[in-house]
C-alpha cells in the first residue's frame, strides 16, 4: 500500500494529466438529466351546450341551496406530484454513484476526444484506438460520468497489462547472470543498485560487475550502491574491455557461491554496430563459463522519453535477447501511457517500475495499482 500511495502521489506530474483530461471531457459535454414529462390531461370531451341546457342537473344550483361536493378535494398526501428523481439503484449505491454527477453521452465525438487524450498521454495511436473501442463496446449511446469513464479505462489498462506483470524470475542456477542494457541516462546503474540491495535484503548473495567501463560516473555510482547494500562491485580501469570484466565477474561469482551476478553495460544507440558487437562479445565470453548465460537480459527504459521508448525496445531486441523491462522515472514529466503501449505492442514482461531515487522507490509492477494511479482512482 505504501508504494501505491507513492505511485499515485508522484506519478505523471505533467500538467496534462490523464485524470484531469477525463474530467474535462465529461464536464465540457455534460448534459442535464432529462426532466420528467407532465402527465397528459384526461381525454374527455365536454358535453354539447344543448345537452347541458336540457339537463336540469347541469344547471347551477341556487345560491341558497347547499350542495355536497361530488368528491373531497385531493389532500396534499394524495395530490399528484412530479416523478421522484431516479435512484442510482442498488449497484450504483454500492459503487458510490451519485445521481447528480455530470454525465455525457458516449458518442463518436466523445470517443474521438478520448482517443486524442490517450494518444497525448503517450499511449500511441493503435493502442489508444483499441482501448477506446473496448471501452465503448456495449456502452455506446449511454450517459456516463467521469468516474465511470475512469473505471472503464482502468479496467481496460489492467486487462492489457496483467499478462506482462511478472517479477524478475529467480532460478536455481548459480550464479544467475542478469545482463542489464539500456541507453545512457535511462537509470540502468541506479536500477542495478536497487535490485541488488533488494535481493541482498531478501537473503540472496549478489555480485555486481561495472561493465560500462567507458563512463567513470557509472562505475562510481555502482560503487556507492554496492557499499550501501553490502554487495561487492567488480571494476576495471576506464576504457577496459567490458567482456574481460564480465568474465572475471563470472569467476568471482562462482568462487563466492553467489546467487546473482548483475552486469552493467554501456548504452550508445548512436553507434549501434559497436554496441551490438560489444554485447555479443560479452555473451560469448560469459558462455565460456556457463553456456546458458545470460539467464536474463533486462532493458531499462526512461518513462520521460515517451514514444521513443518503443524505438529503444525495437533496437535492443535486435542486438540482444531482451527478456524483460524495467520502467524508471515515472515520478518526472512522464505521462505513463507508453507503458500500456509497450505491453500492447511487445508483450515483454514488465518486472518493476521506479518513482524516485530511494531504495524503496523501485517495486514489482502491479497492473491494478498502475491503472488506478494513471486514471486517478483510489486503490480497490
Amino acid at each position: 500500500m505504501a508504494f501505491f500511495s507513492k505511485l499515485k502521489d508522484r506519478l505523471f506530474k505533467s500538467s496534462s494529466k490523464l485524470e484531469q483530461g477525463l474530467d474535462a471531457i465529461v464536464e465540457d459535454g455534460a448534459e442535464a438529466a432529462p426532466a420528467p414529462e407532465p402527465a397528459p390531461a384526461p381525454d374527455v370531451a365536454p358535453a354539447p351546450a344543448a345537452e347541458r341546457a336540457a339537463d336540469p342537473e347541469s344547471q347551477p344550483a341556487p345560491a341558497s341551496e347547499t350542495r355536497e361536493p361530488a368528491a373531497a378535494p385531493a389532500s396534499p398526501a394524495t395530490a399528484p406530484s412530479a416523478a421522484p428523481e431516479k435512484s442510482p439503484g442498488l449497484v450504483g449505491r454500492l459503487l458510490g454513484r451519485k445521481p447528480d454527477e455530470p454525465r455525457r453521452t458516449l458518442d463518436d465525438d466523445m470517443l474521438e476526444q478520448l482517443e486524442e487524450l490517450l494518444i497525448a498521454s503517450d499511449m500511441g495511436v493503435d493502442t489508444a484506438l483499441q482501448v477506446t473501442a473496448n471501452m465503448a463496446e456495449g456502452r455506446f449511446g449511454k450517459r456516463l460520468s467521469a468516474r465511470e469513464i475512469k473505471e472503464l479505462l482502468a479496467a481496460e489498462v489492467t486487462r492489457v497489462m496483467e499478462p506482462v506483470a511478472k517479477p524478475l524470475p529467480i532460478y536455481s542456477k548459480r550464479p544467475q547472470v542478469v545482463l542489464v542494457v539500456g541507453v545512457n541516462g535511462s537509470g540502468k546503474t541506479t536500477t542495478i543498485g536497487k535490485l541488488a540491495s533488494q535481493f541482498k535484503g531478501a537473503g540472496k548473495k549478489v555480485v555486481i560487475a561495472a561493465g560500462d567501463t567507458f563512463r567513470a560516473a557509472a562505475v562510481e555510482q555502482l560503487q556507492v550502491w554496492g557499499d550501501r547494500a553490502g554487495v561487492p562491485v567488480l571494476t576495471a580501469p576506464e576504457g577496459s574491455d567490458p567482456a574481460s570484466l564480465a568474465y572475471d565477474a563470472m569467476t568471482k561469482a562462482q568462487e563466492d557461491g553467489a546467487d546473482l551476478l548483475m552486469i552493467d553495460t554501456a548504452g550508445r544507440l548512436q553507434n549501434r554496430a559497436d554496441l551490438m558487437e560489444e554485447l555479443a562479445k560479452i555473451v560469448r565470453v560469459i558462455r565460456k563459463k556457463d553456456e546458458t548465460a545470460p539467464h536474463n537480459t533486462l532493458l531499462v527504459l526512461d518513462a520521460t522519453t515517451g514514444q521513443n521508448a518503443l524505438n529503444q525496445v525495437d533496437v535492443f531486441r535486435k542486438i540482444s535477447d531482451v527478456s524483460g523491462l524495467v520502467m524508471t522515472k515515472l515520478d518526472g514529466t512522464a505521462k505513463g501511457g507508453v507503458l500500456v503501449a509497450l505491453a500492447d505492442k511487445f508483450g515483454l514482461p514488465i518486472h518493476a517500475i521506479g518513482v524516485g531515487e530511494q531504495i524503496d522507490d523501485l517495486a514489482p509492477f502491479d497492473p491494478e495499482d498502475f491503472a488506478a494511479a494513471l486514471t486517478g482512482l483510489e486503490k480497490i
